[in-house]
Protein backbone atom coordinates (compact mmCIF):
# COMPACT_ATOMS: atom_id res chain seq x y z
CA UNK A 1 0.00 0.00 0.00
CA UNK A 2 1.24 3.57 -1.11
CA UNK A 3 2.48 5.75 2.00
CA UNK A 4 0.47 9.16 2.30
CA UNK A 5 2.76 10.31 4.47
CA UNK A 6 3.77 12.94 2.29
CA UNK A 7 0.48 14.20 1.95
CA UNK A 8 -0.16 14.28 5.47
CA UNK A 9 2.67 16.61 6.19
CA UNK A 10 2.12 18.88 3.16
CA UNK A 11 -1.98 19.21 4.67
CA UNK A 12 -0.52 20.07 8.34
CA UNK A 13 2.23 22.59 6.70
CA UNK A 14 -0.70 24.70 5.73
CA UNK A 15 -0.65 26.79 8.82
CA UNK A 16 2.82 27.42 8.31
CA UNK A 17 3.24 28.05 5.10
CA UNK A 18 0.47 30.96 5.67
CA UNK A 19 2.00 32.29 9.13
CA UNK A 20 5.26 32.56 7.02
CA UNK A 21 4.29 34.32 3.71
CA UNK A 22 5.12 38.16 4.05
CA UNK A 23 7.58 37.47 7.05
CA UNK A 24 11.13 38.69 6.80
CA UNK A 25 13.03 35.56 7.25
CA UNK A 26 17.64 35.96 7.59
CA UNK A 27 19.83 33.08 6.55
CA UNK A 28 22.96 33.03 7.65
CA UNK A 29 24.93 30.38 5.63
CA UNK A 30 28.99 29.49 6.58
CA UNK A 31 31.34 28.76 3.34
CA UNK A 32 31.62 25.14 5.11
CA UNK A 33 27.83 24.71 4.47
CA UNK A 34 28.60 25.80 0.43
CA UNK A 35 30.97 23.30 -0.20
CA UNK A 36 28.95 20.85 1.87
CA UNK A 37 27.30 18.04 -0.45
CA UNK A 38 23.98 18.57 0.78
CA UNK A 39 24.18 22.84 -0.06
CA UNK A 40 22.48 22.01 -3.85
CA UNK A 41 19.30 21.34 -1.24
CA UNK A 42 19.70 23.86 0.51
CA UNK A 43 19.23 25.99 -2.38
CA UNK A 44 16.10 24.25 -3.42
CA UNK A 45 14.42 24.77 -0.08
CA UNK A 46 15.44 28.70 -0.60
CA UNK A 47 13.81 28.51 -3.75
CA UNK A 48 10.75 26.70 -2.26
CA UNK A 49 10.70 29.29 0.54
CA UNK A 50 10.51 32.46 -2.01
CA UNK A 51 7.95 31.18 -4.15
CA UNK A 52 5.68 30.50 -1.16
CA UNK A 53 6.11 34.35 -0.53
CA UNK A 54 8.54 34.42 2.39
CA UNK A 55 10.96 37.26 2.55
CA UNK A 56 14.46 35.85 2.44
CA UNK A 57 17.84 37.58 2.94
CA UNK A 58 21.04 35.27 3.28
CA UNK A 59 24.10 36.04 4.83
CA UNK A 60 27.17 33.94 3.63
CA UNK A 61 30.68 33.60 5.00
CA UNK A 62 33.59 32.74 2.82
CA UNK A 63 36.19 31.66 5.38
CA UNK A 64 37.63 29.09 3.86
CA UNK A 65 37.55 30.11 0.55
CA UNK A 66 39.43 32.93 1.70
CA UNK A 67 42.04 30.09 3.42
CA UNK A 68 42.09 29.06 0.06
CA UNK A 69 42.46 31.99 -1.74
CA UNK A 70 45.21 32.94 0.57
CA UNK A 71 47.09 29.69 0.88
CA UNK A 72 47.55 29.89 -2.48
CA UNK A 73 49.04 32.75 -2.62
CA UNK A 74 51.50 31.83 -0.19
CA UNK A 75 50.13 34.73 2.10
CA UNK A 76 49.96 33.61 5.89
CA UNK A 77 47.09 33.87 7.85
CA UNK A 78 46.38 35.44 11.21
CA UNK A 79 43.74 35.28 13.59
CA UNK A 80 42.87 36.66 17.24
CA UNK A 81 39.97 36.42 19.30
CA UNK A 82 38.00 34.63 16.69
CA UNK A 83 38.45 36.99 13.69
CA UNK A 84 40.84 37.16 11.26
CA UNK A 85 42.96 39.60 10.67
CA UNK A 86 42.81 41.25 7.48
CA UNK A 87 46.45 43.41 6.24
CA UNK A 88 45.72 45.93 3.28
CA UNK A 89 47.97 43.53 1.37
CA UNK A 90 45.29 40.70 1.59
CA UNK A 91 42.06 42.57 1.34
CA UNK A 92 42.13 42.15 -2.41
CA UNK A 93 42.37 38.23 -1.92
CA UNK A 94 39.66 38.42 0.44
CA UNK A 95 37.24 40.52 -2.16
CA UNK A 96 38.81 38.05 -4.64
CA UNK A 97 36.91 35.21 -2.97
CA UNK A 98 33.66 36.85 -1.44
CA UNK A 99 33.58 38.27 -5.04
CA UNK A 100 33.69 34.60 -6.51
CA UNK A 101 31.36 33.04 -4.01
CA UNK A 102 28.42 35.42 -4.36
CA UNK A 103 28.59 35.34 -8.16
CA UNK A 104 28.57 31.37 -7.36
CA UNK A 105 25.78 32.01 -5.28
CA UNK A 106 23.73 33.76 -7.51
CA UNK A 107 24.27 31.48 -10.43
CA UNK A 108 23.08 28.44 -8.17
CA UNK A 109 19.76 30.59 -7.66
CA UNK A 110 19.76 31.26 -10.77
CA UNK A 111 19.28 27.54 -12.14
CA UNK A 112 15.67 26.59 -13.79
CA UNK A 113 16.69 23.27 -15.44
CA UNK A 114 13.44 20.79 -16.00
CA UNK A 115 12.69 18.35 -13.89
CA UNK A 116 14.36 19.99 -11.38
CA UNK A 117 12.97 21.86 -7.94
CA UNK A 118 13.97 25.19 -9.46
CA UNK A 119 12.01 24.76 -12.79
CA UNK A 120 10.12 27.93 -13.42
CA UNK A 121 11.10 29.00 -10.39
CA UNK A 122 12.84 32.74 -12.16
CA UNK A 123 14.55 34.17 -8.42
CA UNK A 124 15.70 37.57 -8.90
CA UNK A 125 18.62 38.16 -6.37
CA UNK A 126 19.77 41.30 -5.26
CA UNK A 127 23.07 42.70 -3.57
CA UNK A 128 24.81 45.61 -2.97
CA UNK A 129 26.40 48.34 -0.92
CA UNK A 130 23.69 47.97 2.22
CA UNK A 131 25.67 47.15 5.41
CA UNK A 132 28.06 50.09 5.96
CA UNK A 133 30.82 48.61 8.42
CA UNK A 134 33.42 50.14 10.66
CA UNK A 135 37.25 49.03 11.63
CA UNK A 136 37.97 46.34 14.48
CA UNK A 137 40.85 48.97 15.31
CA UNK A 138 43.53 48.19 17.74
CA UNK A 139 42.36 45.77 20.29
CA UNK A 140 45.09 44.04 23.13
CA UNK A 141 47.95 45.63 20.81
CA UNK A 142 46.48 44.13 18.11
CA UNK A 143 45.89 46.05 14.53
CA UNK A 144 43.05 44.02 12.83
CA UNK A 145 43.62 46.00 9.74
CA UNK A 146 40.50 45.88 7.18
CA UNK A 147 38.24 43.58 9.36
CA UNK A 148 35.63 45.49 10.38
CA UNK A 149 32.23 45.21 12.08
CA UNK A 150 28.28 46.42 10.90
CA UNK A 151 28.21 50.22 11.51
CA UNK A 152 24.97 50.51 9.86
CA UNK A 153 22.16 48.62 8.07
CA UNK A 154 20.40 50.07 4.66
CA UNK A 155 17.13 49.13 5.91
CA UNK A 156 15.05 51.31 3.51
CA UNK A 157 17.31 50.19 0.33
CA UNK A 158 16.44 45.87 1.91
CA UNK A 159 13.19 46.21 2.23
CA UNK A 160 12.47 48.15 -1.04
CA UNK A 161 13.98 44.94 -2.48
CA UNK A 162 12.08 42.16 -0.32
CA UNK A 163 9.06 44.12 -1.61
CA UNK A 164 9.69 43.07 -4.79
CA UNK A 165 10.24 40.14 -4.27
CA UNK A 166 14.43 39.67 -4.56
CA UNK A 167 16.41 37.75 -2.15
CA UNK A 168 18.69 39.73 -0.88
CA UNK A 169 22.18 38.62 -0.76
CA UNK A 170 24.74 40.31 1.60
CA UNK A 171 28.63 39.02 1.42
CA UNK A 172 30.85 39.56 4.61
CA UNK A 173 31.67 43.01 3.22
CA UNK A 174 31.26 46.30 4.49
CA UNK A 175 31.76 49.90 3.04
CA UNK A 176 32.67 52.78 5.10
CA UNK A 177 32.35 56.62 3.49
CA UNK A 178 35.88 56.72 3.01
CA UNK A 179 35.48 54.05 0.35
CA UNK A 180 36.81 51.76 2.50
CA UNK A 181 35.77 48.09 2.22
CA UNK A 182 36.03 46.07 5.42
CA UNK A 183 35.84 42.00 5.86
CA UNK A 184 33.59 41.40 8.07
CA UNK A 185 32.17 38.47 10.10
CA UNK A 186 28.76 36.55 8.54
CA UNK A 187 27.29 35.84 11.70
CA UNK A 188 27.57 39.94 12.73
CA UNK A 189 26.08 40.81 9.41
CA UNK A 190 23.31 38.32 9.80
CA UNK A 191 22.38 39.07 13.10
CA UNK A 192 22.64 42.81 12.77
CA UNK A 193 20.65 42.41 9.62
CA UNK A 194 17.69 40.57 11.40
CA UNK A 195 17.91 43.00 14.21
CA UNK A 196 17.20 46.27 12.35
CA UNK A 197 15.13 44.71 10.21
CA UNK A 198 13.18 43.20 12.84
CA UNK A 199 13.01 40.09 11.04
CA UNK A 200 10.38 37.40 12.51
CA UNK A 201 13.08 34.94 12.46
CA UNK A 202 17.04 34.28 12.25
CA UNK A 203 17.93 30.83 10.53
CA UNK A 204 21.75 29.80 11.51
CA UNK A 205 23.42 27.10 9.80
CA UNK A 206 25.80 25.14 11.84
CA UNK A 207 28.13 21.63 10.94
CA UNK A 208 25.77 20.12 13.89
CA UNK A 209 22.15 18.88 14.50
CA UNK A 210 21.85 22.24 16.78
CA UNK A 211 23.97 23.23 19.82
CA UNK A 212 24.90 20.12 21.82
CA UNK A 213 25.04 19.03 25.42
CA UNK A 214 28.37 17.81 26.92
CA UNK A 215 26.49 14.31 26.58
CA UNK A 216 25.99 14.78 22.55
CA UNK A 217 22.20 15.37 23.04
CA UNK A 218 20.61 18.38 21.49
CA UNK A 219 19.43 21.49 23.26
CA UNK A 220 16.30 21.94 21.74
CA UNK A 221 15.21 25.58 23.52
CA UNK A 222 17.43 28.16 25.03
CA UNK A 223 15.85 31.63 26.10
CA UNK A 224 18.09 34.57 25.61
CA UNK A 225 18.60 34.81 29.16
CA UNK A 226 19.83 30.99 29.11
CA UNK A 227 21.99 31.55 26.16
CA UNK A 228 23.84 34.53 28.06
CA UNK A 229 24.52 32.57 31.16
CA UNK A 230 26.19 29.58 29.47
CA UNK A 231 28.26 32.38 27.38
CA UNK A 232 29.13 33.43 30.52
CA UNK A 233 29.88 30.67 32.06
CA UNK A 234 32.12 29.21 28.86
CA UNK A 235 30.15 26.09 28.41
CA UNK A 236 29.63 27.14 24.86
CA UNK A 237 33.15 27.51 23.08
CA UNK A 238 34.66 28.43 19.68
CA UNK A 239 32.69 28.74 16.77
CA UNK A 240 29.44 27.55 18.18
CA UNK A 241 30.15 30.49 20.80
CA UNK A 242 30.12 33.02 17.94
CA UNK A 243 26.83 31.53 16.83
CA UNK A 244 24.55 31.55 19.54
CA UNK A 245 26.05 35.11 20.51
CA UNK A 246 24.90 36.28 17.49
CA UNK A 247 21.96 34.54 17.93
CA UNK A 248 21.23 35.86 21.58
CA UNK A 249 22.38 39.27 20.10
CA UNK A 250 19.22 39.18 17.63
CA UNK A 251 16.67 37.93 19.98
CA UNK A 252 17.72 40.53 22.53
CA UNK A 253 17.19 43.38 19.63
CA UNK A 254 13.55 42.00 18.48
CA UNK A 255 13.95 39.23 16.80
CA UNK A 256 11.10 36.85 17.56
CA UNK A 257 12.90 33.84 17.28
CA UNK A 258 16.88 33.04 16.18
CA UNK A 259 17.14 29.10 15.55
CA UNK A 260 20.34 27.28 15.00
CA UNK A 261 19.94 24.20 12.31
CA UNK A 262 22.24 22.09 10.63
CA UNK A 263 23.38 22.53 7.03
CA UNK A 264 24.42 18.28 6.70
CA UNK A 265 20.90 16.91 7.40
CA UNK A 266 18.45 17.47 3.89
CA UNK A 267 15.52 19.21 5.15
CA UNK A 268 16.58 21.20 8.10
CA UNK A 269 15.46 24.36 7.01
CA UNK A 270 12.16 22.81 5.84
CA UNK A 271 11.45 20.81 8.63
CA UNK A 272 11.92 24.15 11.43
CA UNK A 273 9.88 26.52 8.77
CA UNK A 274 7.04 24.13 8.43
CA UNK A 275 6.74 21.37 11.45
CA UNK A 276 5.25 22.65 14.63
CA UNK A 277 8.58 21.39 16.49
CA UNK A 278 11.07 22.85 13.87
CA UNK A 279 14.63 21.56 14.08
CA UNK A 280 17.88 21.82 15.83
CA UNK A 281 18.57 24.71 18.74
CA UNK A 282 15.51 27.56 19.09
CA UNK A 283 16.89 30.32 20.95
CA UNK A 284 14.06 32.92 21.91
CA UNK A 285 13.50 36.03 22.90
CA UNK A 286 11.22 37.19 26.43
CA UNK A 287 9.43 34.08 26.92
CA UNK A 288 6.51 35.81 28.37
CA UNK A 289 5.31 36.39 24.94
CA UNK A 290 4.10 32.70 24.72
CA UNK A 291 2.51 32.72 28.13
CA UNK A 292 -0.91 34.16 28.96
CA UNK A 293 -4.33 34.18 30.65
CA UNK A 294 -6.14 31.51 29.61
CA UNK A 295 -9.52 32.00 27.34
CA UNK A 296 -12.66 29.44 27.22
CA UNK A 297 -11.03 27.65 23.88
CA UNK A 298 -7.75 26.73 25.98
CA UNK A 299 -9.74 23.85 27.78
CA UNK A 300 -9.45 21.48 25.77
CA UNK A 301 -5.94 21.64 25.49
CA UNK A 302 -5.48 22.18 29.10
CA UNK A 303 -7.54 18.83 29.41
CA UNK A 304 -5.27 17.29 26.99
CA UNK A 305 -2.19 18.34 28.59
CA UNK A 306 -3.19 17.44 32.17
CA UNK A 307 -5.01 14.07 31.75
CA UNK A 308 -1.94 12.13 31.60
CA UNK A 309 -0.60 13.55 34.57
CA UNK A 310 -4.03 13.13 36.57
CA UNK A 311 -3.99 9.09 35.54
CA UNK A 312 -0.55 9.44 37.03
CA UNK A 313 -1.79 10.54 40.62
CA UNK A 314 0.14 13.56 40.18
CA UNK A 315 -2.59 15.86 39.93
CA UNK A 316 -5.85 15.85 41.26
CA UNK A 317 -8.67 15.16 38.40
CA UNK A 318 -10.84 18.36 36.72
CA UNK A 319 -13.94 18.25 34.77
CA UNK A 320 -14.17 20.21 31.93
CA UNK A 321 -17.51 21.75 33.57
CA UNK A 322 -15.04 22.50 36.51
CA UNK A 323 -12.05 24.16 34.64
CA UNK A 324 -15.02 26.12 32.29
CA UNK A 325 -15.75 27.49 36.01
CA UNK A 326 -12.17 28.36 36.87
CA UNK A 327 -10.72 29.26 33.80
CA UNK A 328 -9.89 32.95 34.46
CA UNK A 329 -7.69 31.46 37.42
CA UNK A 330 -5.26 29.49 34.81
CA UNK A 331 -2.78 30.53 32.78
CA UNK A 332 -1.53 29.14 29.64
CA UNK A 333 1.63 28.70 27.65
CA UNK A 334 1.45 28.59 23.99
CA UNK A 335 3.43 27.40 20.92
CA UNK A 336 1.89 27.31 17.87
CA UNK A 337 -1.82 27.25 18.63
CA UNK A 338 -0.65 24.50 21.24
CA UNK A 339 -0.99 24.45 24.98
CA UNK A 340 2.38 23.34 26.15
CA UNK A 341 1.86 24.32 29.65
CA UNK A 342 -0.22 25.62 32.47
CA UNK A 343 -0.67 26.78 35.92
CA UNK A 344 -3.86 28.11 38.37
CA UNK A 345 -3.66 30.34 40.92
CA UNK A 346 -6.28 30.11 44.13
CA UNK A 347 -6.60 33.27 46.24
CA UNK A 348 -7.23 33.42 50.39
CA UNK A 349 -7.22 36.91 50.77
CA UNK A 350 -7.76 36.59 54.35
CA UNK A 351 -4.92 34.56 54.98
CA UNK A 352 -2.76 36.90 51.94
CA UNK A 353 -2.04 33.74 50.87
CA UNK A 354 -2.23 32.01 46.79
CA UNK A 355 -2.12 28.44 45.94
CA UNK A 356 -0.16 27.66 42.74
CA UNK A 357 -2.43 24.63 41.66
CA UNK A 358 -3.05 22.49 38.10
CA UNK A 359 1.03 23.15 37.60
CA UNK A 360 1.86 21.09 34.30
CA UNK A 361 4.67 21.25 31.45
CA UNK A 362 4.32 18.97 28.05
CA UNK A 363 7.62 16.74 28.72
CA UNK A 364 8.73 17.97 25.50
CA UNK A 365 9.32 21.48 26.76
CA UNK A 366 10.43 20.99 30.64
CA UNK A 367 14.40 21.27 29.48
CA UNK A 368 13.60 24.63 28.46
CA UNK A 369 12.62 26.66 31.45
CA UNK A 370 8.95 26.63 30.60
CA UNK A 371 8.11 25.46 34.15
CA UNK A 372 10.20 28.49 35.24
CA UNK A 373 8.58 31.04 33.14
CA UNK A 374 5.35 29.88 34.07
CA UNK A 375 6.15 30.09 37.81
CA UNK A 376 7.40 33.57 37.20
CA UNK A 377 4.19 35.09 35.64
CA UNK A 378 2.02 33.03 38.51
CA UNK A 379 4.12 35.35 40.99
CA UNK A 380 3.89 38.99 39.06
CA UNK A 381 0.13 37.96 39.26
CA UNK A 382 0.06 37.14 43.15
CA UNK A 383 2.18 39.51 43.78
CA UNK A 384 -0.40 42.26 42.19
CA UNK A 385 -2.75 40.77 44.18
CA UNK A 386 -1.18 41.52 47.26
CA UNK A 387 -0.29 37.54 48.00
CA UNK A 388 2.61 37.34 50.44
CA UNK A 389 2.74 33.93 50.48
CA UNK A 390 2.58 31.31 47.42
CA UNK A 391 1.77 27.57 48.64
CA UNK A 392 1.89 24.34 46.86
CA UNK A 393 0.91 20.84 47.54
CA UNK A 394 2.81 18.18 45.85
CA UNK A 395 3.21 14.38 45.70
CA UNK A 396 6.29 14.18 43.51
CA UNK A 397 7.66 17.32 42.70
CA UNK A 398 9.06 18.83 45.98
CA UNK A 399 12.91 19.10 44.64
CA UNK A 400 11.91 20.88 42.20
CA UNK A 401 9.97 23.50 44.20
CA UNK A 402 13.06 23.17 46.59
CA UNK A 403 14.82 24.44 43.82
CA UNK A 404 13.29 27.47 43.39
CA UNK A 405 12.72 28.83 46.57
CA UNK A 406 9.75 26.62 48.27
CA UNK A 407 10.16 25.62 51.92
CA UNK A 408 8.75 22.77 53.75
CA UNK A 409 5.56 23.24 55.27
CA UNK A 410 2.95 21.90 57.94
CA UNK A 411 -0.76 21.21 56.50
CA UNK A 412 -1.97 22.69 59.46
CA UNK A 413 -0.53 26.14 57.94
CA UNK A 414 -2.66 25.28 54.91
CA UNK A 415 -5.26 28.68 54.82
CA UNK A 416 -8.80 27.33 56.66
CA UNK A 417 -10.93 26.73 53.45
CA UNK A 418 -7.65 24.60 51.81
CA UNK A 419 -7.28 22.81 54.92
CA UNK A 420 -10.80 22.06 55.49
CA UNK A 421 -10.43 20.23 51.95
CA UNK A 422 -7.11 18.86 52.22
CA UNK A 423 -7.39 15.11 51.28
CA UNK A 424 -5.62 13.38 53.25
CA UNK A 425 -5.29 9.75 51.64
CA UNK A 426 -2.88 11.73 48.74
CA UNK A 427 -0.03 12.60 51.41
CA UNK A 428 0.13 15.52 49.63
CA UNK A 429 3.30 17.46 51.13
CA UNK A 430 2.74 21.49 51.40
CA UNK A 431 6.12 23.98 50.41
CA UNK A 432 5.76 27.72 51.14
CA UNK A 433 7.30 30.55 49.14
CA UNK A 434 7.45 34.55 50.17
CA UNK A 435 6.92 36.74 47.79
Amino acid sequence: MKSNDWLHGFRHSSPYINAHRGRTVVLTIPGDAIEHGNFINIIHDIALLSSLGVRLVVAFGARPQIQTRLDGAGAESSFAQGLRITPEQQLPMVMEAIGGLRAFLESQLSMGLVNSPMHNARIRVSSGNYVAARPVGVLDGIDFGYTGRVRRVDVAGIEKLLELGHIVLLPPMGYSPTGDAFNLSYEDVGSQVAAALQAEKLLVFIDDEGLLEEDGSLIRELSARQASERLAAGAVTGHDAALLRAACDACVKGVRRAHIISYVNDGALLEEMFTRDGSGTLVSGDNYEQIRQARVEDIGGILELIQPLEEQGVLVRRSREMLETEIDRFVVAERDGTIVGCAALYYYPEEQAGELSCFAVNPSYRRAGRGDDILAMVEKLAKAQGIQNLFVLTTQTEHWFRERGFQISSVQALPGPKLASYNAQRKSKVFVKPL
